[in-house]
């Protein structure tokens, strides 16, 4: 059994246009919604092995934001998530080694999105499941359970355990 962890980068800066679109850092908006979430995973006890992250900027500085780590995880900075879809992002986590546990994928929209609904196919639906579909927002967190292999991950893979927003951790505080 794995634990796969798909956060979404944070809110990021559109305020310079010059810079290209994976240069862009995070806004106000974005460090506070990053914070918040590293507050929330470290109360939830969500401590991942293995930390994938796109070399986008945004990305970056939202892993930055979860830090310290109890356990200071593997980190591997992976080209191919840059605005990757479903398929390489399938990718990625099939060459996961079978030691790691649990793994945390910091991404970007629409691709974390749709590989969320992938994992998810034919599952019945639940309020969080139908949260999760209707929006995927900036900073936003969703836990799965991989009963198999990582090599075997695809569509109907995962069962979604959770799915929390910044803004409604921001709430509820």
């Amino acid at each position: 059994m794995h634990q796969l962890l798909l956060l979404r980068h944070a809110k990021s800066s559109w305020h310079d246009s010059e810079l290209a679109d994976r240069d862009r850092p995070l806004n106000e908006r974005g460090r506070r919604a990053a914070t918040t979430m590293r507050k929330a995973m470290h109360r939830l006890g969500l401590a991942p092995d293995l930390v994938l992250v796109s070399p986008a900027r945004r990305t970056l500085q939202t892993l930055e934001a979860l830090e310290p780590w109890d356990e200071t995880p593997l980190i591997e900075h992976v080209e191919a998530l840059y605005l990757a879809a479903p398929p390489q992002l399938l990718g990625v986590l099939r060459d996961i080694p079978e030691t790691v546990r649990s793994a945390l994928l910091i991404g970007h929209n629409p691709g974390l999105h749709d590989l969320a609904q992938t994992l998810t196919a034919d599952m019945p639906a639940t309020d969080t499941s139908r949260r999760l579909e209707a929006a995927y927002p900036t900073g936003a967190l969703a836990e799965f359970t991989i009963p198999g292999p990582w090599l075997r991950i695809g569509p109907g893979a995962g069962r979604l355990t959770r799915f929390i927003t910044p803004r409604e951790l921001e709430r509820s505080d």
